[in-house]
C-alpha cells in the first residue's frame, strides 16, 4: 500500500489489511530539527528558513486533526493544495502542517524527511516560472512554426491554383486554336478515322484528282473556314438545323418520294464534289443512269427486238447506300481516311423526322446516314458503290448468254433466245447477288416480258425499235390537235402552272427516242395559239 492510501487508512480510521501498527506519540522521538535555509519565492535567493521545532512534529489523533481542519473554516479536501501532483504545498500553509503530522504520527515519514521534501518544493516554486517561461516559448515557436507550415501549404496551394488556371487557359487556347485549324470530331461513330491523314498521292494524280490529305487542306479548296466545314459535315442525332429541304412528290407508279434539296453552301460543296472528283472517275458499261453521253435510251437500245426481257427494281436504293460505303468509295481513290471521312459526310444524311420538345422543334435521325435523294452527288456515288455489283451481274449475264444494263435502282436482263426452265435460276441469282451487295430487291416490280407482251425498259417499248406507249402518243397528238382549232389554254384540263413548258418537255423527251415524230411534234405546237 502507498503512503497516500496508508494515510487516508488512518485518517478515515479504516485501517488497511497490509497497513502497519500505529504509532503513539510515546513512539516518537521529539527532537529539534537544524534549521534549514531554502527559497520560497520564484526569486534564485536564500530569503527564509524552515524553522521547525519539535511542536510541529507532535503526535496528533485523528479527532484533534478533523477539529483543527474544521476549525480554519472549510473541510481540509477543500484545500487548494489538496490532491494536487505537479507540486509540493509549502511548509507554512496551515492545513500542510497538520498533516505533516498526521504522516509523522502515523509513521510514513520522519521529520528529517519531511523537511527534505518541503526543500524539493520551495526548490521547484524557485523553477517553476523559468519552466513555463521555456514552455510557453516552446508553445510560441512551435506556434509560429505550425503557422508557418500553414502558410508555405496556402502558398503551394495558390501556386497549383494558378498553375492549374494557367493550365487550363492554355488548353482553352489550344482548343480554340485546333478548331480553328482542324477537325478531329465530328459526331459519335463517324470520327474514328480523322485522325489518319496520309493520302495516296500518285493514285490521285494518276486519276486526275485534286491531292487532299488534311481536312485544312479541303477546307481551303472548297473555299470554307474550318468552322464552317464542320458545320456543314457535322454528324448529330438530332440536330435544332439540318441543311436540307425535305418535301415529296407523287411517284409514277404510286406513293410518294421523299426528295431533300441541300441548301446553298452544302449545295456548293457538293457541286465542287461533283464536278472535281465524282465526274472523273470511270464506271461499268453496264451503268447508263447520271453518266455523260448516256440516257434512259442507251439503257433501252441493247434490249431491242430480244425474245425475253426481263426488269428487276432495287428497293430503296439511293437511302440504302450507307455512309461508310460513300467513305469508302473516296478512300478507295486514295484520299486519306479523315479527308474521305469529310467528303462521305457532305454527301450523306440521315433520315429525318421534325419534333417538337419544350416548344422548340428538333430534327431527329430515323434511320443511318445514306445518300440523300436530291442531292447532285447522290447518281454518281451510287454507280461508284454498285460497280462491282455490275461487274457480277455483267459476269452472270455473260455466263448465261444474256444483256445486262443498268439505270440508277432499274436492272434490265435481255436474251435473243427462250430461257426455258432458267428464269427461276436467273431470278435466285439476281436476289443473291444483291443481298450480297447490300441492295434489296423489290419483288413487287420484277417482270419477266415475252415477244408477245409489250417490252419496256426503263419506260421505253423495245419490241421491234425504241419507241414510247402508244397511249402516251395517242394523248400528245390529241392536245396538240385540238391545240390548233380551240388554243391551248383549253387543253390544259390538269390546271398546270405552265402549260407550255410541259408540253415542250414531253415533246423533247419524244424527240430524244423517235426524231422525226418529236420534229412533227414540236412544229404543231408552235402553231397552236
Amino acid at each position: 500500500m502507498g503512503l497516500f492510501d496508508n494515510f487516508l487508512s488512518w485518517l478515515t480510521g479504516k485501517p488497511s489489511p497490509t497497513a502497519e501498527p500505529t504509532r503513539t506519540a510515546d513512539d516518537i522521538p521529539i527532537t529539534r530539527s537544524p534549521s534549514f535555509e531554502v527559497s520560497h519565492g520564484s526569486q534564485a535567493t536564500q530569503s527564509g528558513k524552515l524553522d521547525l521545532d519539535a511542536g510541529d512534529f507532535l503526535p496528533i489523533s485523528r479527532q484533534e486533526l478533523k477539529e483543527k481542519a474544521q476549525a480554519e473554516g472549510r473541510p481540509l479536501w477543500s484545500n487548494p493544495w489538496f490532491g494536487r501532483r505537479d507540486l509540493i504545498p509549502p511548509v507554512d500553509d496551515v492545513r500542510t502542517k497538520l498533516i505533516d503530522r498526521a504522516l509523522v504520527t502515523h509513521g510514513f515519514l520522519s521529520p528529517d524527511e519531511l523537511v527534505g521534501i518541503h526543500q524539493v518544493g520551495a526548490l521547484m516554486q524557485e523553477l517553476r516560472p523559468t519552466l513555463e517561461g521555456i514552455h510557453l516559448q516552446a508553445a510560441h515557436v512551435g506556434d509560429a512554426a505550425v503557422e508557418a507550415d500553414r502558410e508555405q501549404k496556402r502558398a503551394i496551394k495558390e501556386q497549383k491554383k494558378k498553375e492549374a488556371a494557367e493550365r487550363r487557359q492554355q488548353r482553352a487556347e489550344r482548343i480554340a486554336h485546333r478548331k480553328a485549324t482542324d477537325i478531329q470530331f465530328l459526331g459519335r461513330g463517324v470520327s474514328s478515322r480523322l485522325h489518319q491523314r496520309t493520302s495516296d498521292s500518285k493514285r490521285l494524280a494518276e486519276l486526275g484528282l485534286p491531292v487532299l490529305s488534311t481536312p485544312a487542306e479541303l477546307a481551303k479548296t472548297l473555299g470554307l473556314e474550318i468552322p464552317q466545314l464542320r458545320w456543314l459535315a457535322f454528324h448529330s442525332e438530332v440536330a435544332s438545323q439540318i441543311h436540307y429541304v425535305t418535301f415529296t412528290v407523287p411517284k409514277r407508279s404510286g406513293g410518294l418520294r421523299t426528295l431533300s434539296a441541300p441548301h446553298r453552301k452544302l449545295a456548293a460543296a457538293q457541286q465542287w464534289i461533283q464536278e472535281n472528283i465524282l465526274k472523273k472517275i470511270p464506271v461499268e458499261t453496264a451503268a447508263h443512269g447520271f453518266v455523260a453521253g448516256k440516257s434512259v435510251l442507251t439503257n433501252a437500245q441493247p434490249h431491242i427486238g430480244k425474245k425475253v426481257l426481263i426488269n428487276v427494281d432495287l428497293e430503296n436504293f439511293f437511302p440504302s447506300i450507307l455512309f461508310p460505303r460513300v467513305r469508302s468509295v473516296f478512300h478507295r481513290l486514295g484520299y486519306s481516311p479523315a479527308v474521305a471521312t469529310i467528303l462521305a459526310l457532305l454527301c450523306t444524311e440521315c433520315p429525318r423526322r421534325q419534333v417538337i420538345f419544350d416548344g422548340k422543334p428538333y430534327w431527329v435521325a430515323t434511320g443511318p446516314r445514306g445518300l440523300p435523294q436530291g442531292a447532285c452527288t447522290s447518281p454518281a456515288l451510287s454507280n461508284q458503290v454498285a460497280r462491282r455489283l455490275d461487274k457480277r451481274f455483267a459476269g452472270l449475264a455473260a455466263k448465261m448468254g444474256l444483256t445486262y444494263t443498268r439505270y440508277a435502282d432499274d436492272l434490265t436482263f435481255s436474251a435473243d433466245a427462250e430461257l426455258d426452265g432458267r428464269i427461276g435460276y436467273l431470278l435466285a441469282r439476281i436476289r443473291h447477288i444483291a443481298d450480297d451487295e447490300g441492295f434489296t430487291v423489290n419483288e413487287k416490280k420484277t417482270r419477266v416480258l415475252g415477244r408477245r407482251s409489250r417490252q419496256q425498259a426503263t419506260g421505253i417499248v423495245v419490241n421491234d425499235k425504241s419507241s414510247l406507249p402508244r397511249e402516251e402518243l395517242r394523248r400528245l397528238r390529241a392536245i396538240l390537235h385540238r391545240a390548233g382549232k380551240e388554243g391551248l389554254d383549253a387543253q390544259n384540263r390538269e390546271r398546270r402552272s405552265d402549260f407550255r413548258a410541259w408540253l415542250q418537255g414531253k415533246i423533247a423527251y419524244v424527240r430524244m427516242i423517235r426524231p422525226e415524230l418529236g420534229e412533227r411534234m414540236l412544229e404543231q405546237l408552235r402553231a397552236a395559239r
